[in-house]
């Protein structure tokens, strides 16, 4: 059953609201300005005009939605054919692949080999399924060094292809899960599923009971391509229904004690014998949450990490040193070998501690001597050492790009005490326990600052604007401030779901859309008989039938074809991107962007079309074409159920202000996962490693949201997550 979201009800009573409003002004107007001095008939006639077409549309609008619902609340969907699913299944392949390709270059996994880190599977018995459940003869994983081929292998061989990854903080869980999900998918047989890596604290069981429902969610947000009109409907829900998507839940360690335990819960009262799976968590926290439910994953092999000798990781970071070397190396190197220096052989046993090694005093070639002098104290007191160093190293080691833009090379210079301050603010935001502790998207700036302030401000400089516009073109204050304020209010009632409203996509695309078109038309033509019939009521109450005529004509015909061009159009072009969009942060800011844009421009048709009516009414040409123009303007802006990009660009301002962001918010993230020091995951930035974006929240100043901080919730978070050279 089609069912509408509350958001679409919010809008459409919105939408409501803003006609009967527009109505009843347009009419007072109409009746009682003509009694006040100073105004003259023709600017009366054009004001009534344009705020009866305004109104009409904006009820047809709200008829129109409530038409839809009811004619869809009993049809069944069409099922997706076999073409469609493996069309599906090949898209979303390549554009995973694509990501995490990108992804592994930019943290030189391979550079200049992996990390020599050994895994095996678990000896806890107690966090394992029986052995002939997992798998039929052998369990898998029992050598100490496994290449990733040999794991893939053996990840094909277990009977339910279901894997925990689990180890302690920075020993590279999530480095091995994109390492596998590559393998997996440059290995993968046409009828295998599709792995996807998903962050765990996105998922919340209370609203998506069963893994399915939050997995094609998820799938529909991230990748958005496979919900475009030429691979048919309900994709991402029969991707998941017919088991063609692997979920690599990354981070499980990330939820509360009782979170981890129900998730795990879920997943096995959600997955049948053929289900696939691969998770990660911190092996204390599996522990916690495996006693607390009273049951394992079910069918599912458990690998751990073995620490690093301090020889391997010696050899491994003279591998990593350049021809000419440092010559406190030597020293430091041989302190690794011999145990003089325990706390950099604690620090250097994890994944995480030898890619803070590279990336504070390999790359930038500077004295190592600090790692020998607090390599010989505590790992802690090195470990927070190399966090301090890290955005320093990385600022200065990779300085910004003199020409054509490079992937791995920022685009603008940033000073690195500027890059600390805004790292921390944004590390304390997602700490402060609204929303996932992870995720950060480009639309969510618009969250972190009260929206009312920026909402009033914008409306007053907007109806100021149109007031002084339509005073200048029309010589007639009063009806121009009227028409100000009446902007205003538009904008302020308008403008309150922008700021929680995800981006949207624009898609041109006509091939099997005629039906769309047809209906736009059929919606359009009811719009007009609406709009005729205000006419109607408007002009025979002050011109007789005579009047009553040409208010149908005008008012009819131009909410119709407003109608038609404005909203109708907004609706066919808000679809998802197709395969080329929408694949990164930036991919979905310009075409939310891109849409505003194509809003803008069909208000202006509209308004062009208000500025021949006010021709015909014989009106001053500046003031028909320039009010007309400057109405379809505004209503551009706030017509559409995406308006991700203009929430962020009236936030970024009062965010920039502060010293929270820089004004090219952006360009500063996208710089930031250039220099390493985030990651994506689809159309999200995520720290490169959790561990930097705690001990960043620790060292937040207290502010005007120090006390939310102190509430934060400081999640046990993974790894070198993210991000590991």
């Amino acid at each position: 059953m089609s069912r509408q979201s509350p958001q679409q009800n919010r809008k459409a009573r919105m939408w409501v609201a803003v006609g009967v409003l527009l109505l009843i002004l347009s009419s007072a107007f109409l009746l009682w300005a003509p009694q006040l001095p100073g105004i003259p008939g023709k600017g009366v006639g054009a004001v009534s005009v344009f705020s009866a077409v305004l109104s009409a549309m904006a009820l047809g609008n709200s008829l129109v939605q409530f038409l839809n619902w009811w004619r869809g609340r009993g049809a069944p969907a069409p099922a997706p054919t076999s073409t469609d699913i493996g069309t599906a299944k090949d898209i979303l392949a390549g554009l995973v692949t694509e990501q995490w390709r990108h992804e592994t270059a930019l943290r030189s996994l391979g550079d200049p080999e992996p990390m020599p880190l050994p895994w095996r599977s678990t000896g806890r018995r107690e966090l394992v399924d029986r052995p002939e459940i997992i798998a039929r003869g052998t369990v898998a994983f029992p050598g100490l060094e496994v290449h990733i081929a040999d794991m893939a292998r053996n990840f094909r061989a277990l009977r339910c292809r279901r894997l925990v990854i689990l180890g302690g903080p920075g020993t590279g869980k999530t480095t091995l899960a994109v390492q596998l999900l590559l393998e997996l998918l440059d290995t993968r047989q046409p009828e295998e599923p599709v792995p996807v890596l998903l962050s765990a604290s996105r998922w919340d069981d209370r609203v998506h009971p069963r893994l399915q429902d939050w997995l094609a969610e998820s799938l529909a947000m991230d990748y958005p391509a496979l919900r475009a009109e030429g691979l048919g409907p309900g994709i991402p829900e029969a991707l998941v229904a017919r088991g063609e998507v692997l979920p690599v839940i990354d981070g499980v360690d990330e939820l509360h004690d009782s979170a981890r335990a129900d998730l795990l819960g879920a997943l096995n009262r959600s997955m049948c014998e053929t289900d696939q799976l691969i998770i990660t968590c911190r092996t204390e926290q599996f522990a916690e949450s495996v006693e607390r439910l009273g049951d394992v994953l079910t069918a599912a092999a458990v690998i751990e990490p073995q620490p690093m000798a301090p020889a391997a990781a010696a050899d491994y970071l003279e591998a990593c040193l350049p021809p000419v070397i440092h010559p406190g190396w030597p020293r430091v190197l041989e302190a690794l070998r011999t145990g003089a220096a325990p706390g950099l052989a604690g620090v250097v046993s994890t994944s995480l501690g030898l890619w803070l090694v590279r990336a504070t005093y390999i790359a930038p070639r500077v004295d190592p001597a600090p790692l020998l002098e607090l390599g010989r104290r505590t790992p802690a007191e090195l470990h927070d050492h190399l966090c301090d160093r890290l955005i320093p190293a990385l600022v200065d080691a990779v300085p910004p790009v003199d020409g054509p833009a490079q992937p791995f090379r920022p685009q603008h210079a940033w000073r690195p005490e500027e890059v600390g301050r805004w790292l921390t603010y944004l590390s304390h935001q997602l700490s402060r326990g609204t929303g996932e502790p992870r995720d950060m998207a480009w639309w969510h700036l618009a969250r972190y600052t009260p929206s009312r302030p920026i909402r009033l401000w914008a409306g007053i400089a907007i109806g100021i604007v149109v007031g002084v516009v339509f005073t200048v073109l029309t010589g007639m204050p009063v009806p121009s401030a009227v028409i100000g304020l009446l902007s205003a209010a538009v904008v302020v009632i308008m403008s309150g779901s922008w700021f929680t409203e995800a981006p949207g996509h624009a898609d041109f695309h006509l091939r099997g859309r005629l039906p769309q078109l047809l209906g736009v038309l059929r919606d359009g033509l009811l719009v007009g008989v609406l709009g005729a019939l205000v006419g109607w009521l408007m002009g025979s109450s002050v011109g007789g039938v005579k009047g009553g005529i040409v208010g149908a004509r005008d008012i009819g015909l131009l909410s119709g074809i407003g109608f038609v061009v404005v909203l109708s159009l907004i609706r066919w072009v808000e679809n998802p991107t197709t395969v080329s969009s929408a694949r990164s942060p930036r991919s979905t800011w310009r075409a939310d962007r891109n849409l505003t844009v194509i809003r803008i421009i069909s208000g202006l048709v509209v308004g062009l079309m208000a500025g021949a009516i006010g021709l015909r009414a014989q009106l001053n040409p500046s003031v028909a074409i320039g009010g007309g123009l400057l109405l379809g303007l505004l209503f551009g802006l706030v017509l559409g159920s995406h308006h991700a990009w203009l929430a962020y660009k009236l936030t970024v301002p009062r965010l920039a202000t502060r010293g929270r962001l820089p004004l090219r918010a952006m360009d500063f993230l996208e710089d930031a996962h250039r220099l390493g020091l985030l990651r994506t995951e689809g159309p999200y930035y995520q720290f490169r490693h959790v561990e930097l974006q705690q001990h960043l929240a620790r060292g937040h100043p207290d502010g005007e949201d120090g006390e939310a901080g102190k509430t934060a919730r400081r999640g046990s978070g993974d790894d070198a997550a993210s991000g590991l050279r």
